[in-house]
């Protein structure tokens, strides 16, 4: 089921802290300048903050929001740590909505800060012996994550026909987008030829089929409607929102085509009155290109089997009818580990209209992470306006 928020609640504030190879950074450093960013476009003081809702991606780190608000100086009323990997963040746009509606709160500063790329903090299967990922899928060589998403891949070519060319084609629009933003580290021409042509990474994946790996940090500062009103920029509206998982494991996953946006998709459509197709913008986790290319279908912009199709011919690049991930996406901007939280703020500038060169017309942005080896999914529906 799917929360309906009405106006009650709306987006303030968005960042990104420096992003790239950053070791002259820590990750609490990231956490902290994305934070100040926020706060400052949303025109809100540290002291108005009253929930803290934080991850991290070093896998030393106990209690993130603990962390954070310490060192930011927070003593809050309502914290969250919720892990749900790279969609932990629209998760936590549902969290904080509803802690705010329910009173426990008033304004919750979502962060996220990695330095996965100079840290080494790395991401795949538990190493506790007793996970599943631990007896039946380490012992046998599957190279996490990227093998996951590579039998989901080769399973869906299987079913319904969908090719590697369809497939570059995701990374390829990525490219061009990222060709518009002078923040995403590249920039070089990227074609379906040496998309193909590309190192093998498990196959039927190849180099540009797989996010980049980067540092980097996010901020969303989510408040009562009538803080939001009062702040500096135009707030964004939650019209509606829904998370879930389906399995931690990839070896248990229900249906190896079918991710959980199938469920969160439709949930969120319903809880904000809307069907796929009054959306503007589309803001979707590609940590692979089949992640994107599943997750399309399952949220009902086209029929399974059809994804393929329905990204081919420049549909999702600069120019075409069906505008995605205009920042470049995990393919080309940058995925510290996890990437959620830059989806957030890519559609609320979108929807405020401060995207410069990569600039679409949005009243309406659909925004869904995936997090684990297409374990988790949660779905935003957000809006320029509020909903009536």
């Amino acid at each position: 089921m799917g929360a309906n928020f009405r106006d009650a609640v709306a987006i303030a504030g968005v960042a990104e802290s420096e992003v790239g190879v950053l070791p002259h950074r820590t990750e609490m450093q990231l956490h902290a300048q994305a934070a100040k960013r926020a706060l400052d476009d949303a025109g809100i003081g540290l002291a108005d903050v009253d929930g803290v809702l934080s991850i991290g991606s070093s896998r030393g780190t106990r209690m993130p929001s603990v962390q954070v608000a310490e060192y930011l100086g927070i003593m809050p009323s309502y914290s969250d740590s919720t892990s749900l990997g790279g969609c932990s963040f629209e998760a936590y746009v549902q969290h904080a909505a509803l802690a705010i509606d329910a009173g426990l709160c008033n304004t919750c500063l979502i962060t996220y800060g990695s330095t996965q790329r100079s840290g080494g903090a790395g991401f795949g299967g538990g190493t506790d012996p007793w996970l599943a990922a631990s007896q039946f899928e380490t012992p046998f060589g599957l190279p996490m994550m990227t093998g996951a998403y590579a039998l989901a891949a080769s399973r869906h070519m299987h079913l319904y026909g969908t090719t590697r060319a369809q497939l570059a084609e995701i990374a390829v629009a990525a490219r061009k987008w990222a060709q518009l933003n002078p923040a995403a580290p590249r920039h070089e021409a990227l074609t379906v030829e040496d998309v193909l042509s590309a190192p093998m990474i498990a196959s039927p994946l190849g180099k540009f089929d797989c996010c980049l790996v980067t540092d980097g940090g996010g901020a969303v500062v989510v408040t009562r409607a009538d803080r939001a009103r009062d702040a500096r920029k135009p707030p964004v509206w939650l019209w509606g929102s829904a998370e879930t998982h389906t399995h931690s494991s990839i070896a248990n996953m229900p249906d190896l085509t079918v991710t959980p946006a199938a469920r969160t998709g439709p949930a969120a459509f319903k809880s904000a009155g809307l069907r796929p197709g009054d959306v503007d913008l589309a803001m979707i986790y590609d940590s692979f290109t089949i992640t994107a290319l599943m997750t399309l279908e399952d949220l009902g912009f086209c029929g399974k089997g059809e994804g393929g199709d329905f990204v081919s011919g420049g549909r999702i690049a600069p120019k075409g009818d069906f505008p995605m991930n205009t920042q470049g996406g995990g393919l080309s901007y940058t995925h510290p580990g996890m990437y959620g939280i830059f989806l957030i703020v890519e559609a609320v500038r979108q929807l405020r209209g401060e995207a410069d060169a990569r600039q679409v017309s949005a009243d309406l942005a659909l925004v869904h992470g995936t997090g684990g080896a297409l374990s988790a999914g949660s779905t935003l529906i957000l809006g320029k306006e509020p909903r009536r």
